[in-house]
This record gives structure tokens, sequence and C-alpha cells, in this order.
């Protein structure tokens, strides 16, 4: 079996495809790549090849993808340059002789409506791996379920409701980790050439749905309320979130809104071979009802 590089390893979706990928492959045919040296020794200590770097830092890169045959690009933050990072990893991939590049990026339904101008970037990273050479395998994720809580103020919500301007737009939520598992069945087939996977879930749901859910579990009435974005943005400002933050949240609720991550596709349920959790389980996971 090849061996696989890891990136953003210590992160939560990297974790999965990590624990996953041991199913079928001892640590010595995995490579991790984190920023944190106290997790790094623990990875090398329990027989990974693990570096200390950054998609900046390409010398710690190269030393990474030595003898690799193929690397899973876990998608940079939007803190820094990303398409620079990117970039880096794709070009020392290319350097170093490495088989397949595997990239985390967005299922998204028009790049050319999206508001959230930001995942434009997954887009353009994609475009940079094509134009590369490499083969590749690309993992158009769509949003977390993990993330509603975050949306919606966590169990606050239980008592107060829900308040965001994302009308009546659904989504079709996945878990984190099952997309993790499913990315990482991806990567242990050697077979795999030039394929892009879709992973979501199989129903979609709106902001209506996650209140009805939530007042089923917890027994408390949950009432969602689409607020103007002129409201909304006043709530986040009373709350001293930096005018940039306000601006990505209310775009990333946009694209909610305008159904940007409505698609639904059969791919994460083939490959975990099961259906993916729907969105009464998974709340009831989430916020331990």
């Amino acid at each position: 079996m090849d061996r696989i590089l890891v990136t953003g390893a210590t992160g939560y979706l990297g974790g999965t495809v990590i624990k996953t990928l041991l199913t079928k492959l001892s640590p010595s045919q995995i490579s991790i790549l984190t920023r944190n040296e106290e997790k790094r020794v623990e990875f090398q200590s329990k027989g990974f090849s693990a570096f200390l770097g950054s998609y900046d830092n390409v010398d710690s890169l190269e030393k990474a993808m030595e003898g690799v045959d193929t690397v899973l690009l876990i998608s940079s933050g939007d803190q820094g340059d990303r398409m620079r990072e990117h970039k880096n990893v794709i070009e020392i991939a290319r350097k170093k002789g490495v088989k397949r590049i595997a990239y985390t990026s967005r299922c998204l339904n028009d790049r050319n409506t999206l508001s959230n101008k930001l995942m434009m970037e997954h887009f353009d990273t994609e475009e940079y791996i094509l134009a590369s050479g490499l083969t590749y395998t690309l993992f158009r994720n769509i949003l977390y379920m993990d993330a509603i809580p975050q949306f919606i103020g966590g169990n606050t919500a239980l008592e107060r409701g829900i308040f965001l301007p994302a009308g009546d737009g659904k989504v079709s939520f996945a878990l984190r980790s099952e997309m993790g598992e499913a990315m990482a069945n991806v990567l242990l087939n050697e077979k795999t050439e030039n394929e892009i996977y879709n992973f979501t879930g199989d129903k979609t749901y709106s902001f209506y749905d996650i209140a009805t859910v939530l007042t089923e579990l917890s027994g408390k009435e949950v009432k969602y309320t689409n607020v103007e974005t002129e409201k909304f943005v006043g709530m986040m400002q009373q709350r001293n979130l930096p005018d940039p933050v306000i601006r990505k949240i209310v775009d990333f609720i946009a694209d909610i809104k305008h159904n940007q991550e409505a698609n639904i596709f059969n791919d994460l349920e083939n490959q975990l071979g099961r259906k993916p959790t729907d969105l009464k389980e998974g709340l009831r996971i989430l916020f331990g009802l």
C-alpha cells in the first residue's frame, strides 16, 4: 500500500481520516504534518512519520513528502493567504514526484452567484490542481452539520430561539466525522484516479426544520425567526464582533438562503456503505440531547 501524507492532522477532520486509515494501514504508512511540536512528538511516538511545519514552510513540506505517494491537502483557514499556501503544497507535490493529491474542497451550487467570495478559493485551488498534471481526488464537502450550534448560538438557542437571515434556504448537512471516514475509504482505494466526490447528506434541511427537531428533542419550543439582514448585523455588532467577521457570517448565511448548499449526491452514502446520519440524530449528538 502507498504511503499517505495527511496535512492538518491535528484538526478534527484530519484526525477522523487518520482513525479510519488505521483500520487498514499501520502508522508507519502514514506521514503527518503538524504545526504543533508536542503533537508531532506524540504522533512520532506512535509510529507515524511526523513533521513539524506548515503550508508556508517549503522546507518542511519537502521533508514531509519524501517517499510519499498520496498527499491529502486539507484546505487552509482563511486567516492568511490561502491560495499561496495551497499552491505551495501542490508545487512541492509535483517536485517530489507524488502520485496523487487529494483536496478538501466545498460542495457549492454556482460559483458565479456566491456571496461568500472566500469560497471562490476552493474553485481556484481545484483549477490549480487540474492544471498541475497531478493525479487528483477532489472531495467537495457540504457544510458540516457540526456548524449548526455555531450558527444558532449553541444551547442558548433552546431558550431564546434562532435568529438568522437565512430565509427558507436549505442545506444537505452531513457530519464532519462521516466525511472524514468516507475520505479515508477513498484514499485507501489505490485504483481511484482523477475523481470528484460530492459528500452531502441525503436530505436538505432549513433552519425551520432545525428548530422543529430541536423542539422535539429538547421538549422546549424553539422558534426560528427569519430576521432582516440589517437587524442581524445589528445583533452581531451588539456582540462587539469585528466588521470583517460580521461580513463573512452574513455572506455565508446569504449563500444558505440562496440554496448554494442544497445539492444532494449519493457519494457519501456509497463510500460509507450506509445512510449518512440524519438531522435528528446529528442534533441529538451535537447538543447532547
